[in-house]
C-alpha cells in the first residue's frame, strides 16, 4: 500500500464478510465508529510516512478494535504478587455466598421497600442488624468506602468546628487521601496536638475549647512509629472527651472483627474492643479485614448515627443493592471466628499452611519449566507475603515462591531485570493475566 488513497472506501470496508458478525452482534453504528477511527489513524500514519501494518488488512483491524471495545474492562486474573489485599487488584476476593447474593440481588429486590407494611423502607436496615450484633454497637450505617465514612462523620458532627488530632495520626493513604485535606473538605478545622512520636492527654486537654466539635483518633494503617513513643490510651481519651461533653470518633481504617493474632498477625484492637473502651463512633472498611466488598462502615451510639443519617451528603455516599447483598452475606461469617477460613477467601489464604504452599509450588515448577523452555530457570524458593491495603503494615507471613530467572543468572546477581520484566509483561498479556513481581532480575 502506497498511501492514504489506497485505503478502501467506508462503504466497501463495511461489506467485508469478516465485519458482518460484529455488525450483527453489536450494531452497524459501533462498527462504523471503529472503522472511522481505524481509517483515520491509518491515513495519518501513511501521510507521515510511518509504518502501518494494519493498512494491509483494515477489516481485521476494525474487527479487532470492536472486540477490544466490547471486551469486559475488569478481567479475572491471578494475583501472585505476594500481597493478599492488593488495592490495585480489587482487595478482598468475595466469598461464594457473597457472589451468589449479588447475583440474586441483580433482579428486583426489597432494597427500600418494607414487605410487612408495603411502604418505603430503609436500605440501612439490611446491614445494621448484623453490624450491631457483631460489634455491640447501638446503631450502624454503611457508605461507599471508609474515606466517605470519615468525611460524613466530620461534616455531620463538626461542621465549622475544631477537631484535635495527634500529629502522629495525620495519615496519607493511597490515591492522595490526606486526612488534613479531607477534614478541610468536610468543613471542620484541624487542630494538631502533640508531636509526631509522642502525644499526651494534656495535649488534647489544652486543645479543647468552645469551638471543639469532637475528638478524633486515627489508626495509622500503612505505617508504624517505633522507638521513643507515647499515645493516649483509648479509654483515657474517651473519658477526656466525655468530661468535656464531646464525642470520641475512631477511624480504624481496615478494622478487625476478630483478633488477627490468631492468624499469625500482630494483635490489633477489634471494633468491639474500641467501642467497649468508650469510643462513640468507629469507622472501618468492608473490603479489607472484613473480607467483603468495598464499603465504609460506621458503628456506635444511636443518637450520633441518627445525625449522620440526616446529612444530605449521605445520599451521594450510599451503597447500591449489589454491595449491600454482598456485605449481608459476608457479615454472618464473622459470628464464628473458627469458621472464617472455611467461608472467606482472605482468611483461607491467611490460614493456609506453609507446607501446603510449598507443595503447590513444587508441583507447578516442572510444568512451568517445560512451558518456558531452556532459556529460563524455574526454582522453588522461600518467600514471604503481606496483608496489603494498609492492614498490618509491618507484618509478613512465610510463604514460598516460584523464582523465574534467565538461565545461568545466579540469585541476587544483576538488578537490570530486562528479561524478567519482559516475561512479566508476557504473563500480563495472557487470556487470564498472571500478576507477579520482579525482583533482583527474576
Amino acid at each position: 500500500m502506497n498511501g492514504p488513497r489506497d485505503l478502501p472506501a467506508m462503504d466497501r470496508l463495511l461489506t467485508d464478510p469478516r465485519l458482518q458478525a460484529p455488525i450483527a452482534a453489536h450494531g452497524r453504528a459501533l462498527v462504523l465508529a471503529a472503522a472511522r477511527e481505524v481509517l483515520e489513524e491509518l491515513r495519518a500514519a501513511l501521510r507521515a510516512g510511518q509504518s502501518a501494518p494494519e493498512a494491509a488488512d483494515p477489516a481485521a483491524a476494525v474487527a479487532g478494535r470492536v472486540r477490544a471495545w466490547v471486551a469486559p474492562p475488569l478481567r479475572p486474573l491471578f494475583n501472585l504478587t505476594g500481597i493478599l489485599l492488593h488495592t490495585n487488584l480489587g482487595r478482598a476476593a468475595l466469598s461464594a455466598a457473597a457472589i451468589a447474593a449479588m447475583t440474586e440481588a441483580a433482579a428486583a429486590v426489597n432494597l427500600e421497600y418494607d414487605l410487612e407494611t408495603g411502604r418505603r423502607g430503609q436500605r440501612d436496615e439490611h446491614l445494621s442488624g448484623w453490624l450491631c450484633r457483631l460489634t455491640g454497637a447501638e446503631a450502624a450505617l454503611a457508605v461507599n468506602n471508609n474515606a466517605a465514612a470519615v468525611m460524613l462523620l466530620l461534616n455531620s458532627l463538626a461542621l465549622r468546628r475544631e477537631v484535635p488530632v495527634s500529629r502522629g495520626e495525620l495519615v496519607e493513604i493511597g490515591g492522595a487521601f490526606r486526612l488534613p485535606d479531607i477534614m478541610a473538605r468536610a468543613g471542620c478545622r484541624l487542630v494538631e496536638v502533640g508531636t509526631t512520636n509522642r502525644t499526651h492527654e494534656a495535649d488534647y486537654a489544652a486543645a479543647i475549647g468552645p469551638r471543639t466539635g469532637l475528638l478524633l483518633q486515627v489508626h495509622r494503617s500503612n505505617f508504624a512509629i517505633t522507638g521513643f513513643t507515647h499515645e493516649v490510651p483509648l479509654a483515657q481519651l474517651a473519658a477526656l472527651a466525655h468530661d468535656a461533653g464531646l464525642p470520641l470518633a475512631v477511624d480504624l481504617g481496615s478494622g478487625h472483627l476478630v483478633d488477627p493474632a490468631g492468624y499469625g498477625l500482630p494483635p490489633e484492637p477489634t471494633v468491639q474492643a474500641v467501642l467497649a473502651a468508650g469510643a462513640d463512633l468507629v469507622t472501618f472498611s468492608g473490603d479489607k479485614m472484613l473480607g467483603g466488598p468495598q464499603a465504609g462502615l460506621i458503628v456506635g451510639r444511636a443518637a450520633l448515627i441518627a445525625r449522620l443519617r440526616r446529612n444530605p451528603m449521605l445520599r451521594a455516599m450510599r451503597l447500591d443493592k449489589l454491595r449491600i447483598a454482598a456485605l449481608a452475606a459476608t457479615l454472618p461469617a464473622h459470628a464464628d471466628s473458627a469458621a472464617l477460613a472455611a467461608q472467606l477467601p482472605f482468611y483461607r489464604a491467611l490460614a493456609r499452611p506453609l507446607a501446603e504452599i510449598e507443595a503447590l509450588a513444587a508441583n507447578l515448577r516442572g510444568p512451568l519449566q517445560t512451558a518456558l523452555g531452556a532459556a529460563w530457570q524455574v526454582e522453588v524458593a522461600a518467600g514471604s507475603c503481606e496483608v496489603g491495603s494498609g492492614a498490618a503494615p509491618t507484618a509478613t507471613l512465610p510463604s514460598a515462591v516460584l523464582r523465574i530467572a534467565p538461565a545461568g543468572r545466579r540469585p541476587g546477581k544483576g538488578r537490570g531485570g530486562t528479561g524478567a520484566a519482559a516475561l512479566a509483561a508476557r504473563l500480563r498479556r495472557l487470556d487470564r493475566p498472571v500478576i507477579g513481581r520482579v525482583r533482583d532480575g527474576a
